[in-house]
């Protein structure tokens, strides 16, 4: 069902570690208090599928993206950085300038933790308007919430207000986990999405 409401899909691109799960939770609340669907390469998990062809789908399925590129750290182990999202992200340009009609009219938000920050690793989208989130899952509910406000076709609440709501819903998390049977230690991306429809739709 989800794959068919293109207008109301937003990809969102970003690290899926720890570190950065206080801001991908919030991402995901966000979008679906404002009215949208939450996408990513953590819905499915089909051991036959190749994973860029997976994301590529997802991609074609989604108006809008959310992409994070602050994640540029070398890795301790490697002594690499990680390209993941970058890639990503010219998955989702790469669709938008070469796809059909449909595909020409997505729209992204690039995230990082500087303002221009990007300049220095990824040079090639100067010009676009990066938003800084300052690794600050608050401030990063606000930004995703103005840059929906446009592509709402009806208001939403400000960006405050959808933080305290997002506290509510945290708040309620065990108890709401407890009531679905789930393990909150054992949360997948699926379980998650599932939490946050339920708590939204008592909420409404």
């Amino acid at each position: 069902m989800q794959k068919l409401k293109y207008n109301e899909n937003v990809f969102i691109n970003c690290p899926f570690d720890a570190k950065y799960k206080p801001l991908f939770e919030a991402i995901v609340f966000a979008v679906h208090d404002c009215g949208f669907v939450a996408r990513c390469a953590l819905e499915e998990d089909d051991g036959s599928q190749i994973r860029v062809q997976k994301i590529y789908a997802i991609i074609s399925q989604c108006r809008l993206g959310i992409h994070d590129l602050s994640r540029i750290e070398v890795s301790k182990d490697t002594r690499l950085p990680r390209f993941n999202m970058p890639l990503e992200l010219g998955a989702f340009l790469g669709a938008k300038y070469f796809g059909g009609s449909e595909q020409r009219r997505k729209s992204c938000l690039i995230l990082d933790s500087q303002k221009y920050r990007y300049q220095k690793f990824i040079s090639d989208i100067a010009g676009q308007d990066i938003q800084a989130h300052g690794n600050d899952p608050r401030k990063t509910v606000s930004i995703v919430r103005n840059w929906l406000r446009v592509y709402s076709p009806v208001s939403i609440p400000s960006g405050s207000i959808i933080w305290s709501r997002y506290e509510a819903f945290r708040s309620g998390l065990p108890l709401l986990c407890k009531e679905l049977s789930l393990d909150m230690k054992e949360l997948i991306y699926n379980d998650y999405v599932t939490l946050v429809s339920e708590w939204l739709r008592r909420n409404a």
